[in-house]
C-alpha cells in the first residue's frame, strides 16, 4: 500500500509511531521500556508531537506520563484519562470522547469505540479510566489510519467504514484479551481497508493469535496484509 510519504513503524504489542509528511511524530499507546517485544534500541523515545491513548491499562500507557514530561507532546485521551494524567503533572492534554474529532498539530483525530475493559493500576488500586476507544486519524496527505486500540470485533464496525472509511487499519490478532485471527477476519469484512497491519500479537505466550493464521482466513478479502516484526517501518 501507498502510505503517500507517512513512515510507520511498530514498536511491538501495540504500541506504534507514525511519522507524517512533515516530520511530525505521533506516537499511539507508548509502552516500549519494559515491553518485551519493543526493541531495545526503541526503548527511549527520544521525540515525539503528539501521543495518542486507547484505554488506561499498562500495557498500552505504561510509559505515557514519562514521556509526556519530557518532551512535552499534546495528549490525547478520553476524558476521564486525561483527568487522571493531569493530576499526575502531565501537561499539553486534548481530552475528548467518543464520536468527537478535534484537530491536533497537522492531524484530525477522531475517537470512535472500542470493546474492552478500562482501568489504571495505581497505588494498588483499579481507578476508573473512563472507557477504551480507538482512534480514526486522517493526516495532511488525506490518508486515514484507524487504530482500534484494543478491543473484541463489534457490528458497528461498519459504521466506522460508512464515516470515516480508513484506508489502513491497525488490528490487534492476539486473541485471549482481544480478538484473534477469526474476529479481526471479520472486522476487516466491516471496516473493508485497504491494508492491514496486525499488532498485540506475540509479546507473551498467552496471546496465540498469529500473523500466518490472519492471513490464511483473511485471504479472500482482497485485503493487503502487512506483516512487521517489532522495530520494522514501512512506508
Amino acid at each position: 500500500m501507498d502510505l503517500q510519504g507517512l513512515k510507520i513503524t511498530w514498536l511491538g504489542h501495540s504500541a506504534v509511531r507514525i511519522e507524517t509528511t512533515s516530520g511530525k511524530i505521533i506516537l499511539i499507546d507508548p509502552w516500549c521500556k519494559q515491553n518485551p517485544a519493543c526493541p531495545e534500541k526503541e526503548k527511549n523515545i527520544k521525540a515525539v508531537d503528539v501521543i495518542l491513548v486507547t484505554h488506561g491499562h499498562f500495557d498500552h500507557m505504561g510509559d505515557v506520563v514519562e514521556i509526556a514530561k519530557k518532551h512535552k507532546p499534546q495528549v490525547v485521551g478520553i476524558y476521564e484519562f486525561c483527568s487522571w494524567l493531569g493530576k499526575k503533572g502531565v501537561e499539553n492534554l486534548k481530552p475528548m470522547n467518543k464520536g468527537g474529532s478535534q484537530v491536533v498539530g497537522d492531524i484530525r483525530v477522531t475517537m470512535v469505540h472500542a470493546l474492552h475493559s478500562c482501568g489504571i493500576e495505581d497505588e494498588g488500586q483499579i481507578i476508573y479510566a473512563g472507557e477504551p476507544c480507538g482512534y480514526v486519524i486522517e493526516f495532511e496527505n488525506g490518508l486515514k489510519v484507524y487504530h482500534s486500540g484494543d478491543t473484541a470485533v463489534f457490528g458497528d464496525m461498519q459504521l466506522i467504514h460508512e464515516l470515516y472509511r480508513p484506508d489502513l487499519a491497525l488490528l490487534p490478532i492476539g486473541d485471549h484479551f482481544t480478538m484473534g485471527p477469526r474476529e479481526a477476519t471479520l472486522a476487516c469484512r466491516l471496516l473493508r481497508p485497504k491494508a492491514v497491519i496486525p499488532i498485540h500479537h506475540g509479546t507473551f505466550p498467552a496471546l496465540t493469535g498469529t500473523p500466518a493464521e490472519f492471513k490464511q482466513l483473511a485471504s479472500d478479502l482482497g485485503i493487503e496484509i502487512i506483516e512487521l516484526k517489532p522495530g520494522q517501518t514501512v512506508g
